[in-house]
């Protein structure tokens, strides 16, 4: 069966970020993501995260002031230089944390700006980070995420983020494959992945409607998981959800994964 990383960031909310470690490992995780770890020292973080045993598989470059509502600033022509100050920020994460990958958040197109600038503002930028994080030793992923949750999101669908990455042409710029988000534009889940899986750098998942828990929504999370496994997807399947009550009562779909 695949591998699954517990989010952190949506995963044991009822207690402090720097809780949720020792949590995750009780909860039987053997990794973790999370979207940001800039609020804390990365060695607070490393020492979490050798003492509860746990590998640190993803989290995402800076991308803007989030609590304003901005979802990445990477397709923003203005702010070229503060997303490249923010990959070199990344970096220093990344490196003491041993985390392989870096996710990046197109952001929401700019009042204002033509998408072709865009476009093209965030595939230089694509390129500038994959140098960067190619001499760091680390694999860059780019994920579209649905225009429901966040209206005017630039990069929308599997196939508008397979577009820029084939513009931007880097060998180690993959595809973050969010099963929620692609289920919420496109459907036809286990073919898009079979059609794509050797783009995907990195899978996460939530069901739909409500993005909860497995086995709360229309996905046939069973069948899925058996077809990813497949297929011979051997990386990491980030739990991305919003549990429907709390995150141990939630955990029931896990037990037959196990």
């Amino acid at each position: 069966m695949p591998k699954f990383a517990a989010n952190l960031t949506m995963l044991f909310t009822e207690m402090p970020f720097l809780d949720r470690f020792a949590a995750a490992a009780a909860a039987g995780f053997t990794a973790v993501e999370f979207l940001f770890p800039y609020e804390y020292e990365p060695q607070q973080i490393a020492t979490l995260l050798e003492g509860h045993g746990l590998s640190l598989v993803l989290h995402n470059l800076p991308a803007g002031n989030w609590a304003a509502g901005e979802r990445g600033i990477a397709c923003h022509p203005d702010r070229v230089a503060e997303f490249r100050a923010g990959v070199a920020r990344a970096i220093a994460y990344a490196i003491p944390l041993g985390c392989p990958r870096l996710n990046c958040l197109a952001g929401i197109l700019p009042a204002g700006v033509a998408p072709a600038e865009a476009r093209s503002t965030l595939v230089d930028n694509l390129r500038f980070a994959a140098a960067a994080l190619r001499e760091a030793g680390i694999a860059l992923v780019l994920e579209p995420v649905n225009t429901r949750d966040v209206p005017g999101f630039f990069v929308p669908t599997t196939r508008a983020a397979l577009s820029i990455i084939d513009e931007a042409g880097e060998d180690n710029l993959k595809l973050q494959y969010d099963i929620y988000h692609a289920q919420v534009m496109e459907g036809d889940i286990a073919r898009s992945i079979e059609t794509n899986l050797d783009r995907i750098g990195h899978m996460q998942l939530a069901d739909n409607p409500g993005r909860h828990e497995p086995g709360t929504g229309e996905l046939n999370y069973p069948y899925l998981f058996a077809r990813i496994d497949d297929l011979g997807y051997r990386g990491w399947i980030g739990c991305e959800y919003k549990p429907r009550t709390t995150t141990i009562a939630g955990l029931a779909w896990l037990d037959g994964c196990r």
